[in-house]
């Protein structure tokens, strides 16, 4: 039912990922109207997105919607908003998001200034595990305060606009309603306001 007509070529389909046809404006205005669309209340649909915002900014590359998916659980958010929510770490904004968390992440550890690894260096080495722990250590405690921050945005943003959008969908409905049976009475509540 969802499927192209004409399944496209693989080069187009990586070509897709990184720079839509339909320009990212509309990939954008796609994804936003997705969530709103989504079933549940305001609040859970906010934090599930929340809880995807929050796993994009952990180092654990392919794991982002497994850990968005279990915190938004335990939060009792949505688990599809969860994953949806993921797609605010793709391949344009992970070096900021990473680079963000590293800086925040050494300064909460208190890494020495003048420390900073060669990562090509330390992918090559022998002794990469043990190389690439000092990476991962600030990357880890960095993202909690980071996406936490991150989150907590994602959270009002996404609440306000998935309000408002139910909102207004109940009352189209309503004035619906009222078209096709005028002979009944209004809904109560703020759909006549």
């Amino acid at each position: 039912m969802f499927r192209r007509r004409v399944e496209l070529h693989p080069l187009r389909k990586l070509r897709e990922t990184f720079w839509p046809s339909a320009g990212w404006k509309r990939a954008i205005q796609y994804g936003w109207r997705r969530i709103w669309r989504l079933s549940g209340t305001p609040h859970a649909i906010a934090m599930g997105v929340a809880a995807g915002v929050f796993a994009s900014c952990t180092p654990f590359f392919g794991f982002h919607i497994l850990i968005a998916m279990l915190v938004a659980w335990i939060l009792r958010g949505n688990l599809i908003a969860s994953a949806i929510g993921t797609f605010v770490g793709n391949p344009l904004t992970f070096p900021a998001i990473w680079f963000i968390v590293y800086e925040v992440g050494r300064y909460m550890v208190g890494a020495p200034v003048g420390a900073d690894p060669d990562i090509a260096e330390t992918l090559q080495s022998d002794r990469a595990f043990d190389m690439i722990l000092p990476l991962l250590v600030p990357l880890t405690v960095g993202a909690i305060p980071v996406g936490i921050v991150l989150g907590c945005v994602t959270y009002v943003v996404t609440r306000s606009g998935v309000e408002a959008y139910q909102l207004r969908r109940r009352r189209r409905l309503a004035e619906r309603a009222l078209v096709l049976f005028p002979d009944s009475q209004p809904p109560a509540g703020d759909m006549r306001e």
